[in-house]
C-alpha cells in the first residue's frame, strides 16, 4: 500500500524534458525573431537598394545569399521581410481571437436561439473555402497587407469560435459560475473577469498552433498578388517575384524566401503543438 501511495507523487513531480526537436524549433524561432528585430542593424544593404550590375548574382562575400533580378540583396530583404511576415500573422490571429472568443463565449453562455444563430453563421462561413472567402473580401476592399490581415482574421474566426464554444460549454457548468450568480454578479462580468481568463491558456495554445497556418495563408495571398505589394520585402511576395528567375537558372531569389517560410512554419508547428499540450495540461 505504501508503494502505491508514493507512485503518483514520484511521477507527478518528475520534470518534463523538452524533446530535442522542440528545442531546435524554439531555437530557430528565437533566431528569426531576433533577426527581425535587429534587421536595420545587421542587414548589409537597404531592402530596396537596387544594383542592376549585380542582377541575379550568386552567393559571394558581397551578397551572402545572392541577389534578385533587380540586384537587391536577398539576405537584406529576407531580414527586413521577417518583420511583416511575423507581425502580420500575429495581428491576424488577434482579430480572429477577439471575434472568435466573443462569439464562442456568447454562444455557450446564452444557448438557445443565440447559440443556434452563431452556429449557423459559422456554418455559412465554413461553406466557403477560407482562401476563396478572403479573395472575395479583397476583391471588394482592395489588395494590401491590412486588407489581407482583416480578411483572413474573419476567415479564421469560425474556427476559433467553435473551439472556444466547446471549451466554454463545460466551463459554464462549473460550480464557481453558479456561485458568482448567487452573489448577484452579472453575466458580462462573470464572462469577462472569470470565464474568459479560465479559458485563456487553452485558447492561447490553440492560437499558437494556428500561427503556422496564418503565416502560410498570408504568404499565399502575397504570392497570388492579393497581399503585400511591391516594394515590400514580404516573403510570399519575394517568392512570386523570384519565380521568373527560375527559368533563367537562378534559384536563389525564390529559394531563399521559400526556405524562410518553410523553416518558420515547421518550427512553429513543432514548438506550437508542444506548447499547446503544456498549456492545456495546466487546466
Amino acid at each position: 500500500m505504501t508503494t502505491l501511495a508514493l507512485r503518483p507523487v514520484a511521477t507527478g513531480t518528475r520534470p518534463r524534458r523538452r524533446p530535442l526537436g522542440v528545442l531546435i524549433a524554439a531555437t530557430v524561432l528565437g533566431l528569426v525573431v531576433l533577426a527581425a528585430a535587429l534587421a536595420p542593424l545587421i542587414a548589409p544593404y537597404a531592402p530596396d537598394a537596387i544594383d542592376l550590375s549585380a542582377s541575379l548574382a550568386g552567393t559571394s562575400a558581397d551578397h551572402l545569399l545572392g541577389t534578385d533580378s533587380s540586384g537587391q540583396d536577398l539576405l537584406s530583404r529576407v531580414l527586413h521581410g521577417a518583420r511583416t511576415s511575423l507581425i502580420a500573422p500575429l495581428l491576424l490571429l488577434a482579430v480572429a481571437a477577439v471575434l472568435g472568443v466573443t462569439l464562442g463565449v456568447l454562444s455557450a453562455w446564452h444557448g438557445g436561439w443565440i447559440d443556434t444563430l452563431v452556429s449557423r453563421i459559422t456554418d455559412v462561413m465554413y461553406a466557403f473555402p477560407g482562401l476563396l472567402f478572403t479573395v472575395l473580401i479583397i476583391a471588394v476592399f482592395g489588395t494590401g497587407t491590412t486588407t489581407s490581415v482583416l480578411a483572413l482574421g474573419l476567415a479564421f474566426t469560425p474556427t476559433v469560435a467553435r473551439y472556444t464554444r466547446s471549451l466554454a460549454l463545460s466551463e459554464v457548468r462549473k460550480p464557481y459560475v453558479d456561485a458568482y450568480r448567487v452573489q448577484g454578479m452579472g453575466g458580462t462580468r462573470i464572462c469577462a473577469l472569470h470565464l474568459v481568463p479560465n479559458l485563456g491558456r487553452s485558447v492561447l495554445g490553440y492560437l499558437v498552433v494556428l500561427f503556422g497556418e496564418a503565416v502560410m495563408s498570408l504568404a499565399t495571398l502575397s504570392y497570388l498578388g492579393f497581399g503585400a505589394q511591391p516594394p515590400s520585402s514580404d516573403w510570399g511576395l519575394m517568392v512570386q517575384e523570384g519565380q521568373s528567375a527560375v527559368v533563367q537558372g537562378a534559384l536563389l531569389p525564390a529559394l531563399v524566401p521559400g526556405t524562410a517560410i518553410a523553416l518558420v512554419v515547421v518550427s512553429v508547428n513543432v514548438a506550437g503543438v508542444w506548447a499547446a499540450d503544456r498549456l492545456g495540461s495546466q487546466d
